[in-house]
């Protein structure tokens, strides 16, 4: 399933605090994105009709449908495919090169790759 920005801002939303009512989320978005209340309707209106969010009633009751991890998944397969031919190795390669890491940073990374080898 394909998010859009906005999309995501919505389910990011629900994915920090559960449920929420469509007005709490509108609430929390005006705050944090400055979006009036009919375009977090919208958003909301467009996840549901993707199967990304359920509505339940009293209150317009949101809940998320599929988890956070899931997305991250399939964008971060989406951006090593479009980016990076589909090579793990050339993404973790851009990752390194863009940031001095510090020995902790290097070690955690160490062990990531250490786990997931093991498994």
């Amino acid at each position: 399933m394909k998010l859009f920005d906005s999309e995501l801002k919505v389910m990011n939303v629900l994915w920090r605090g559960g449920g929420r009512t469509a007005k709490e989320i509108s609430d929390i978005l005006k705050a944090e994105t400055g979006w009036n209340m009919n375009t977090t309707y919208t958003v909301i209106k467009k996840c549901i009709a993707k199967g990304a969010i359920e509505r339940s009633e009293p209150g317009f009751m949101c809940r998320a449908l599929i988890p956070k991890e899931a997305v991250q998944e399939a964008e971060t397969d989406e951006l090593i495919g479009k980016l990076y031919d589909g090579s793990v190795d050339k993404l973790f390669a851009a990752l390194l090169g863009r940031k001095k890491l510090s020995a902790a940073q290097i070690e955690r990374l160490k062990q990531l790759v250490g786990d997931e080898v093991e498994q």
